[in-house]
């Protein structure tokens, strides 16, 4: 039967990732991680820089489905000055 690695939580609330699992992931000092608490687990969900071919992929099909809706760069330039404005004031927008 396979060992299981095993941690545990310092005092300061830091989790040692066993070497085996850490070299298994390819992980390497500095790797960015986004946790999901679920009830009995925590999930740690490594953060990868976007390849710039499929951000710019991405890009072009929302600017594609923005100008099928009428969406222009002026509506999202004042969209974001709301956000921008409501954010420094303290309060939150609903979605539409």
């Amino acid at each position: 039967m396979e060992s299981v690695p095993v941690t545990k939580l310092s005092t300061k609330g830091q989790v040692v990732i066993p070497e085996e699992v850490r070299r298994r992931l390819g992980l390497t000092p500095g790797t960015r991680f986004i946790v999901f608490a679920e009830p009995g687990a925590v999930v740690f969900k490594t953060i990868r820089r976007p390849d710039p071919k499929e951000l710019a992929a991405l890009l072009r099909s929302a600017r594609r489905a923005a100008k099928r809706v009428g969406i222009t760069k002026r509506d999202v330039s004042r969209a974001v000055a709301a956000v921008r404005h409501d954010s420094a004031n303290g309060r939150r927008r609903r979605a539409a």
